[in-house]
């Protein structure tokens, strides 16, 4: 938790409760309850934001593949045909 133990966590606990003076415990429960409802609404908030991320780059990356594979097959459909006119030209020439 936090990095601490619980032995630790009792000590500051066991402080608090002698330094804090009882009329403020309430508040400090309540204070206390909110800081752990915020803290577990961002936790959720980042590990939905991360699933979604996820999802967004599974989607992407068929359509990276086939972008690439066409992109490949293009290029060299026209470069087979580019040689093919150049050789028939230097044919030409001679």
């Amino acid at each position: 938790m936090f990095g601490i133990s619980w032995a630790e966590f009792l000590v500051i606990l066991l402080v608090a409760v002698l330094v804090i003076p009882t009329r403020y415990w309430p508040d400090v429960a309540r204070a206390l309850a909110r800081v752990v409802k915020f803290i577990r609404a961002l936790v959720w908030k980042i590990t939905d934001a991360g699933e979604k991320i996820k999802e967004q780059i599974e989607l992407e990356k068929p359509i990276n593949d086939l972008m690439q594979t066409t992109t490949k097959e293009m290029l060299d459909a026209f470069s087979v045909k580019k040689t093919r006119k150049t050789k028939k030209k230097t044919g030409a020439n001679k």
